[in-house]
């Protein structure tokens, strides 16, 4: 046998079967094509507007019909569905055969792209000719209609990569395609976004990829008639284009203020911790020209996400500013996704986000003069100190105290967002030359006591979060009425290596060097457990950590700051680093590729991996190990 053919029974009554008048027969048409959707070329593409079509739309059509006649059922549109579902019914007749795989055959793929879908085939070559071996074809979602074509040809890529796999693994491929970008891609280094992504997926393959020089003239002569020529493609598809309609960009400018205009400003911020399943947010409300603290409020609630945090900030916000009077509002937070949904630039499909969004909704109705102002976090500082405050305590708090308005306002950088107009000026460009020296105006920079008192705050709250902190702490300072025997004894063990500042610090010190040097150089600071990804952070992966390796990373932190169990972290979050993992160069020692590994029967050959540090499961699983039969394709887990 060459290959599978389609061969419906009554065949006859399949291509006679008149435009379907509900919506449950056209369910069952489609779904009568679920088996003979693999011999259709581009079947997707085609079946995408009939898919789209609801009860409502039939009723319609069927009112239409009383109306005016059969006649009117064709115009408007309608004509696409029935234009597509003609269409189809001619694919099922002439159904190409597909051909069996040939492992001693190239694998050839044709990636095709249009406005609104993407296809691609598998060939192969018989006697001069190529036929196919799989189609497989997908509409695009409404933020890939904005994608260029060479984009687009990268996702039918890697459609039938994924549909071929256990096919095509550890095989050169072949890949015809329109635009040479793509070859680009497979080349290319230090790449950003999704194409970074796309890349490192195609990585793993080994292709060449052949740009057609004079279009697909030269390669239509040796395919085989059942593969439609992609002219033929775009032509059809003009007539059944499906109601797609492209993600929508909508750029608002940052909201602007008056001289002397009194507005109130709304800032919040939510965060939230993995483990714990608790997470915080906040809210403060500033009333301007003053740029004094209306309100300032934080909350702690368990079993929070962070989307969900931002979205109670948000619905604190309104909470406090029900009392006050209903002027011109601002809101200002660091979540994109919150700002967006809010906006309507991006859907909210999340059920838990959708009740927080509609609760927004109905609060902003009050507000008919509001504006949103997403900005960076550093921007946020204010909302962002009482959000981490009370995650780390995990109790809310309000702010009534003067000094500690004062600290808010100090954190406060809205001020230099939100500015005033210039009423009645004119705007002057004049042409610089590049040897030209550039003035800068500086920003005024925060009080450096004020900043190191904050800092110290900090630290000092996080380290009394930590109980073997707090009693050694206590040991040193020479009260052990509230430590039992067995803290007692722990502590007088680890008491030599560790003093406390005039500050409440703990610092170590260790024994072995205190002789021979300077004791002030060699403490460092014990940072608890809830502040080492911060460090973590600035030192690795901050700009002025520079990615750099395990040993140097380690080296920085060591020279400064202590905390048991330091190299394991570093080792551990270099390691889960998905900059250093995708950025950094391939390694100049190869080892053997498992693509010169051919199993000829099963079981002959079988891989393995070991995947480490994975999020707990259900029943406490933290680890994976991973066996493929390299034969079939068959995976085996193993938790």
């Amino acid at each position: 046998m060459d290959g599978l053919e389609a061969q419906p029974k009554n065949l006859e009554s399949l291509v006679n079967i008149p435009f379907p008048s509900t919506l449950r027969a056209m369910q069952s048409f489609l779904g009568s094509l679920n088996y003979y959707r693999r011999f259709i070329e581009d079947f997707a593409v085609y079946a995408a507007v009939l898919y789209e079509l609801r009860e409502s739309d039939f009723f319609e059509i069927g009112r239409s019909q009383l109306a005016a006649g059969d006649e009117c059922s064709n115009e408007g549109r309608w004509t696409e569905a029935k234009v597509a579902f003609t269409m189809l019914k001619a694919k099922i007749a002439t159904a190409p055969m597909l051909k069996h795989f040939d492992p001693d055959r190239s694998p050839v793929i044709v990636v095709y792209a249009s406005k609104w879908a993407v296809s691609a085939a598998l060939i192969q070559e018989y006697d001069g000719v190529y036929h196919p071996v799989t189609f497989t074809s997908r509409t695009l979602k409404p933020n890939e209609l904005n994608y260029g074509t060479v984009e687009k040809e990268v996702l039918a890529l890697l459609r039938v990569l994924d549909v071929c796999y256990t096919t095509l693994a550890s095989r050169e491929i072949t890949v015809l395609t329109r635009h040479s970008t793509l070859a680009w891609l497979m080349q290319s280094r230090g790449l950003n976004g999704r194409l970074g992504r796309w890349a490192a997926l195609l990585s793993n393959w080994t292709m060449e990829v052949k740009k057609c020089e004079r279009g697909e003239e030269e390669i239509l002569g040796m395919l085989a008639a059942s593969i439609t020529p992609r002219g033929e493609v775009e032509e059809m598809l003009i007539a059944i284009s499906p109601r797609k309609d492209c993600r929508l960009k909508i750029s608002m400018p940052p909201p602007t203020v008056e001289t002397d205009e009194e507005l109130l400003v709304a800032s919040f911020d939510g965060s939230a911790r993995i483990k714990k399943k608790g997470g915080s947010f906040s809210a403060v409300i500033w009333k301007l020209p003053e740029w004094t603290i209306v309100a300032a409020e934080s909350r702690y609630v368990h079993d929070l996400t962070v989307n969900e945090a931002e979205y109670n900030g948000l619905l604190l916000c309104f909470e406090l500013l029900a009392d006050l009077d209903r002027g011109r509002v601002i809101l200002c937070g660091d979540s994109s996704l919150v700002i967006r949904q809010m906006r309507g630039e991006i859907d909210c499909k999340a059920p838990g986000l959708q009740l927080l969004r509609h609760k927004a909704l109905e609060k902003l109705r009050s507000w008919p003069s509001h504006e949103f102002l997403h900005m960076k976090r550093e921007w946020n500082q204010s909302a962002d100190r009482l959000a981490s405050t009370a995650l780390q305590s995990e109790k809310g708090r309000t702010v009534v105290a003067e000094e500690d308005r004062q600290d808010l306002m100090t954190l406060n950088r809205l001020d230099e967002l939100l500015k005033p107009k210039q009423d009645g000026q004119l705007a002057r460009v004049t042409a610089i030359a590049r040897s030209a020296r550039r003035i800068r105006h500086e920003p005024e920079v925060i009080q450096e006591e004020i900043v190191q008192r904050i800092r110290i705050q900090r630290i000092v709250q996080a380290q009394d979060e930590e109980r073997w902190i707090v009693n050694l702490k206590t040991y040193l300072s020479g009260d052990v009425s509230n430590l039992d025997a067995v803290e007692v004894k722990m502590c007088a063990k680890l008491a030599p290596e560790y003093e406390i500042d005039e500050n409440n610090l703990l610092f170590f010190c260790p024994m072995a060097k205190r002789e021979s040097e300077d004791r002030d150089g060699l403490m460092r600071l014990v940072i608890p457990e809830t502040l080492q990804q911060d460090f973590l952070h600035h030192y690795h992966t901050s700009l002025e950590g520079g990615h750099q390796g395990i040993g140097r990373t380690y080296q920085r932190i060591r020279s400064r700051f202590h905390w048991r169990g330091l190299y394991r972290s570093v080792q551990r979050y270099v390691g889960e680093c998905t900059d250093c993992e995708t950025g950094k160069g391939n390694p100049m020692i190869h080892g053997k590729s498992p693509g010169n590994l051919h199993a000829t029967y099963p079981f002959q050959i079988i891989a393995m991996d070991h995947i480490p540090s994975l999020p707990k499961s259900i029943k406490g699983n933290t680890e994976l190990l991973i066996w493929v039969d390299l034969s079939r394709g068959i995976c085996d887990c193993k938790g």
